[in-house]
């Protein structure tokens, strides 16, 4: 569906985004995350065909949405940052407007109701929430039943009630058939609904693939603190043998123990078994794999990018 190799943009001599190259298979969702000013939002105005490349190829249903604008964007919905409504139309008028100008029609109470705006549909635009209008660009965007949507940033200042109707309609999108390309500053939200990401930082992509092939990166951790069962600290914490990982005590957090491991199960059970043994407590216990939270962080203080194979 979409197809990305090389691509490089420029404003004149400053380079937005370089060599950047990725894919995304048709009924999937593929999260283009990055930090400030890393280039997503250049990388995702080019493949929506708002601007060519200086550099590289680009292609959306095997055509270039620069140069065959027409043919691509009559199967594509684009949810943008913000939106040019005018705001003396209805909610109503506006989602007529606009279904008059797009291609494949669908009915607009129906998406008025799914994101919960049907009650508002009299109310002038100028009159909507920021949530709200957010949830009018969803419907606009996805009122034509897109092959492929676009969406940028989509749940920015929504109510979580709203962020999980918004959830909840992508999730439908794609059990429908239809691809999403997704950018988004909340990665709980990429890591619910993407099956490929990539992230970008200084106009590169430092790490790709599917979650599973990006969080493997990252070692599974578990935390706790020691006590005896009469909820005293012991003076010098027993030998953990057995572990597959590495431990690491803090001397000055009350006895705060950390390991790092490949084997998340393994090293927990062992875990448990010498809590057992020894007669000790393990307070504020955590046992969790890695999370896009750490990968997204580590690409930020890292210089060096990374890159793992889809």
């Amino acid at each position: 569906m979409v197809d990305v190799r090389g691509l490089r943009c420029a404003y004149g001599d400053f380079v937005a985004v370089r060599d950047v190259s990725f894919s995304v298979r048709q009924g999937e969702l593929f999260a283009l995350l990055g930090t400030n000013g890393a280039g997503k939002t250049t990388t995702m105005e080019t493949v929506e065909g708002h601007r060519p490349p200086t550099e590289g190829t680009v292609r959306v249903f095997g055509r270039d949405p620069f140069l065959d604008r027409a043919s691509v964007h009559g199967r594509c919905g684009i949810m943008l940052q913000s939106s040019g409504f005018a705001g003396d139309l209805t909610v109503w008028e506006t989602a007529r407007l606009w279904s008059r100008v797009i291609v494949r029609q669908s009915a607009i109470d129906d998406q008025l109701e799914r994101l919960g705006l049907a009650h508002r549909k009299q109310v002038k635009v100028k009159q909507l929430s920021g949530g709200e209008r957010r949830r009018l660009d969803l419907v606009l965007a996805t009122l034509g039943g897109p092959e492929l949507l676009f969406l940028d940033e989509p749940t920015t200042g929504l109510d979580p009630e709203s962020r999980q109707a918004t959830w909840d309609l992508v999730r439908e999108l794609l059990a429908d058939g239809t691809t999403v390309v997704l950018t988004t500053h909340y990665l709980e939200e990429a890591e619910r609904l993407a099956h490929e990401l990539a992230i970008m930082h200084e106009g590169r992509i430092a790490v790709t693939g599917s979650l599973g092939d990006v969080l493997s990166r990252y070692r599974a951790r578990i935390d706790f603190c020691v006590s005896t069962v009469d909820g005293t600290r012991p003076e010098v914490l027993p030998g953990l043998p057995g572990l597959v990982g590495e431990v690491d005590v803090d001397g000055s957090a009350a006895g705060r123990v950390h390991i790092t491991t490949d084997d998340l199960q393994t090293d927990l059970e062992t875990v448990l078994g010498w809590a057992r043994t020894h007669r000790l407590r393990l307070n504020d216990l955590s046992a969790r794999h890695a999370s896009l939270d750490e990968v997204f962080r580590d690409v930020v203080e890292s210089t060096q990018p990374a890159k793992v194979a889809a």
